[in-house]
């Protein structure tokens, strides 16, 4: 049976229907009969003769208002020169059906969700050669049989990279003609004509908004300085206002978010209903995709940086900025803050809050959540101290070290895939304010922060502690996160908390981002040959090259990964620049995603299981850690692989409880072998074997 949200779907699509016009050869031969050529019929329509061509051989449709000027000229060339053997075509526009009063729900569901177009925009053949890796992309889209798209109103897909040339590169292998030289023509054809555009996550949700990528010569056709030049970091970097192109957007009645014209700009309107027009722009000779994110895309082909792009929209989210920005905007896409609630009193629709989302308001953490700089913070005069949940940096001491370890050839380093990710999963937030308790019973159910004294917990030294980011014993009382505390009682000790603030109304928050990254991750992993069938020595020889097998889907990979650490970071965002004063409210604090104690939540939770894990190593094999770098440890091995100490049973099937390889989120792949000479050269000079693990001077290295 369909679900509540697929038949709404089904409606909104036969709300977007547009009436339909005659076959594409009926056009051209209507045409044809008229005596009209193909560029006359441009210069009446005021579009393209590419354009016309496109409609006429079926790879695009006209959209509103050209689509109706269009179907008035065939209904009257159809009463003229009907069809040979047949009757005089009936008037589209009579057999159109009438449009249908929205429901008022409907309407208030998303009341700035964008409208995108309805119909295609012209679709150029591919030129030859344009395509570098092997892809879907290498074939010409007029050889292409069309596909009917999961959103008739977005029917090219989410996005398009355009060059110099005018060739809008899409997903799936279209190319779009796109006519414009400025950035104002730009928004208005991408908004008209292009049919770009992906539908909302989520039916209380918006839309994504198109997003055009610009080459360094599309930037310099519009009008724009191929790089931005300036001492500040890049990403802080925005054309002047009184820049020739930022003037035009203005005097075209458009506008700028706060962030400005930089290398992701949103160039919108403000909203009229559910009407939304806003257009994303990613400038990549400004620096839009960050190398350490997107490895090598800048530097590819458009119809390539299109499909790398295309597949992380269709997985993740058409990005809105950096993979940081992503992640967090993901997180609000799948729990969008308001709904439609009938209001009793008038019978009508209206927003209300949603139910397990955060609400639109930005909400104060409690002191001990905050940073030192939060006006929480300086204005009460706190001095309480503060959460340290942060993943760990530890190095064994190297006096504890024994000579079997030491004779060992190898150290070995496992990484914990999306350790972040994992954690999130079933994690149970705070979605309410903060309340003050004093000596509060401790409940592992209930998320919040903590005032309690671990320090009197016995760990054995050759593990890190489960309770500080350095792995040192705590010295006194401290505030921890409710998973570190559940923790230190998980290990049998007793634990009696100070004070605590803790959160009333609770909820799963991150699990549809979880689920969405775990799905992206896997998906992504698995076409590159990594899946979860492969035996262990499978896995590990397919990671081994899987990077090799397709750079695009690579780089997908590495994108996703970094959204998910830098969604994590974004709910913390420090202030930037060298203006802000401590005490000041900075712009990130404005969003109801600014929750420190959410980010705490998932490093507290992530940190625990690596020390669970690191625990059971030692149990089942006797076995501790040279060094622990967040999801990252290392080691001593009789061997240069993972199978030579990784516990397994007499089955051969791994040991639950301890390390175990594979792809999914939480389980490990080889992060690097070195020799133990090395390992133990660095621990005696203070350095991380962790951090090096993979190769490289450590020296240069540390403290990147």
């Amino acid at each position: 049976m369909a679900s509540e949200e697929e038949l709404f779907a089904s409606v909104d699509a036969l709300l977007n229907e547009e009436p339909q016009l005659p076959p594409p050869a009926e056009r051209a031969r209507l045409r044809e009969a008229a005596g009209i050529t193909q560029a006359r019929l441009a210069t009446a329509l005021k579009t393209t003769t590419q354009s016309v061509k496109n409609w006429e051989n079926g790879r695009s449709e006209p959209k509103s208002p050209r689509l109706d000027a269009y179907q008035r000229l065939l209904n009257g060339w159809a009463a003229k020169y009907p069809a040979p053997g047949a009757a005089p075509a009936a008037s589209v526009a009579a057999t159109a059906p009438a449009a249908s009063a929205e429901p008022a729900a409907a309407r208030v569901e998303t009341p700035d969700a964008p409208q995108a177009p309805a119909v295609p925009a012209a679709v150029l053949a591919r030129p030859a050669g344009t395509s570098r890796l092997a892809s879907a992309s290498r074939r010409p889209a007029a050889k292409k049989t069309a596909q009917p798209a999961a959103d008739p109103r977005f029917p090219h897909g989410p996005l398009a990279v355009l060059d110099g040339d005018g060739c809008a590169y899409g997903v799936d292998g279209i190319v779009l003609d796109c006519p414009a030289t400025t950035v104002v023509e730009l928004v208005e054809w991408t908004l008209r004509e292009s049919g770009l555009g992906a539908p909302r996550l989520n039916r209380y949700g918006k839309d994504s908004d198109p997003l055009i990528v610009l080459t360094a010569a599309a930037a310099v056709k519009l009008g724009l300085p191929e790089r931005l030049e300036g001492h500040e970091q890049r990403r802080s970097l925005r054309l002047p206002e009184d820049h020739a192109v930022v003037k035009q957007v203005v005097k075209a009645k458009w506008r700028l978010t706060q962030r400005g014209f930089g290398p992701w700009a949103r160039i919108y309107r403000k909203a009229q209903g559910r009407e939304r027009q806003c257009v994303q722009l990613a400038i990549l000779s400004w620096d839009a995709l960050d190398e350490r994110s997107w490895p090598g895309v800048s530097q590819m082909e458009p119809a390539d940086i299109a499909r790398v792009l295309g597949v992380y929209a269709t997985r993740v989210i058409t990005p809105r900025g950096s993979t940081a920005v992503s992640g967090l905007e993901l997180m609000t896409a799948l729990r969008p803050p308001t709904r439609a609630m009938r209001d009793e009193a008038t019978g009508n629709w209206v927003p209300g809050h949603n139910p397990g989302s955060l609400g639109t308001e930005p909400m104060d953490p409690a002191p001990p959540e905050a940073t030192a700089e939060h006006p929480v913070v300086v204005n009460s005069g706190w001095t309480g101290g503060f959460l340290n949940e942060e993943a760990y940096q530890w190095v064994r001491p190297v006096d504890l070290l024994t000579d079997e370890e030491c004779t060992l050839p190898y150290a070995v380093g496992l990484d914990l895939n999306t350790a972040f990710l994992a954690a999130a999963a079933r994690l149970v937030v705070g979605l309410s304010a903060p309340d003050h308790f004093h000596a509060p019973a401790f409940n592992p159910k209930i998320p919040g922060s903590w005032l309690v004294d671990l320090s009197h917990i016995e760990v054995d030294p050759r593990l890190p502690s489960p309770f500080t980011p350095d792995g040192t014993r705590p010295t006194g009382p401290a505030w921890y996160q409710t998973h570190t505390v559940a923790y230190a009682q998980e290990l049998g000790y007793n634990v009696q908390p100070m004070e605590a603030y803790l959160r009333r109304e609770t909820g799963a928050y991150l699990d549809p981002w979880h689920d969405r990254l775990k799905t992206a991750y896997v998906d992504t992993l698995a076409d590159l040959g990594v899946t979860k069938d492969l035996t262990d020595a499978e896995f590990l020889a397919a990671m081994e090259r899987h990077k090799d097998v397709d750079p695009a889907l690579a780089a997908v990979l590495a994108a996703i990964k970094a959204t998910i650490k830098g969604g994590i970071g974004k709910l913390r965002e420090r202030p930037q620049g060298k203006r802000y004063k401590e005490g000041e409210r900075w712009p990130a604090l404005q969003r109801p995603t600014w929750r420190p104690d959410i980010r705490a939540a998932v490093i507290s939770k992530a940190r625990v299981n690596m020390h669970r894990k690191m625990r059971n190593m030692a149990t089942m094999t006797g076995l501790y850690p040279l060094a622990v770098l967040s999801d990252c440890v290392v080691y001593p091995s009789p061997g240069d692989s993972p199978l030579d100490f990784l516990p397994y049973a007499a089955s051969g099937k791994p040991q639950p409880g301890a390390f175990r390889l594979g792809p999914t989120p939480g389980l490990a792949k080889l992060e690097g072998v070195q020799s133990m000479l090395w390992a133990v050269d660095l621990m005696e000079q203070g350095l991380n074997p962790a951090r090096h693990i993979k190769g490289g001077d450590a020296v240069l290295d540390e403290g990147e």
